[in-house]
């Protein structure tokens, strides 16, 4: 538990609950888009995955010498913490429907991440002269390709998911076929009994479909592992060292 802060914006100050991690972005964005009832918290695989995206680009930012060891560190070790989501999913409140390209959201993840390294710092919370959430956590990043990318990355990890339970679908429906080889059943069409044929040619054409069903999953997936991280605002790479990321 923290002391209750102040923390200012363009718009003009906000106070900040002691017990929360995030800042006035994120609190100003609770105020503007209190829309859905769904929010980054709901969706901790996109929190995992944002906070992959940011140990990411801190150490690139640091093998570029564009952060200090000391922060790179700080950083890295708060995104750690976040991806193996130490009880810390209330500090994610933003809305999922907001205005932007997700902006709110990568403030929201920012933010966290900042002050959970400035402890790890021994600096107070909401310090943002010590480390800042978009001069240090953001550096060489913009929303429009930081969003994007968490949101593929998101998506490849539940195809993972999804491809490793339909490989233990496929190989059941291929027991089966062998364990009912020879038993006999009648096959149908139009809604009709048609002709003889095996349970186990039955479970078998199961199995089959389900393994084109994995090729053509797989296939479709590779798409996801191209990012469009370094682009930065508009894919122009403005504002981000050639060698990013």
């Amino acid at each position: 538990m923290f002391a209750d802060r102040v923390e200012s914006d363009l718009i003009g100050p906000l106070d900040i609950p002691g017990h929360v991690l995030y800042g006035v972005h994120t609190r100003r964005a609770e105020q503007n888009f209190d829309v859905s009832g769904l929010r980054l918290k709901d969706f901790p695989e996109l929190v995992q995955s944002m906070a992959m995206v940011k140990k990411a680009s801190c150490l690139a930012n640091r093998e570029l010498g564009l952060l200090s060891p000391e922060k790179a560190e700080a950083i890295s070790n708060a995104c750690d913490e976040i991806i193996e989501l130490r009880g810390i999913e209330e500090n994610f409140p933003v809305d999922m429907m907001q205005g932007g390209a997700g902006t709110s959201t990568n403030m929201n993840v920012n933010e966290v991440v900042t002050n959970l390294a400035l402890i790890k710092l021994g600096a107070a919370v909401g310090d943002y002269t010590r480390l800042h959430p978009n001069d240090d956590v953001n550096l060489s990043q913009s929303t429009n390709d930081v969003y994007p990318t968490a949101i593929r990355l998101t998506v490849l990890r539940a195809c993972e998911g999804l491809v490793s339970a339909q490989v233990g679908l496929r190989e059941a429906f291929r027991a089966k076929a062998l364990q009912h080889a020879n038993a006999l059943k009648v096959g149908r069409t139009q809604l009709q009994d048609a002709v003889p044929m095996t349970v186990g040619q039955e479970f078998g054409a199961f199995a089959e479909l389900i393994d084109e069903d994995i090729i053509q999953l797989q296939s479709a997936s590779r798409l996801l592992l191209e990012i469009n991280l370094g682009g930065s605002a508009i894919g122009t790479s403005i504002n981000v060292p050639r060698e990013f990321p």
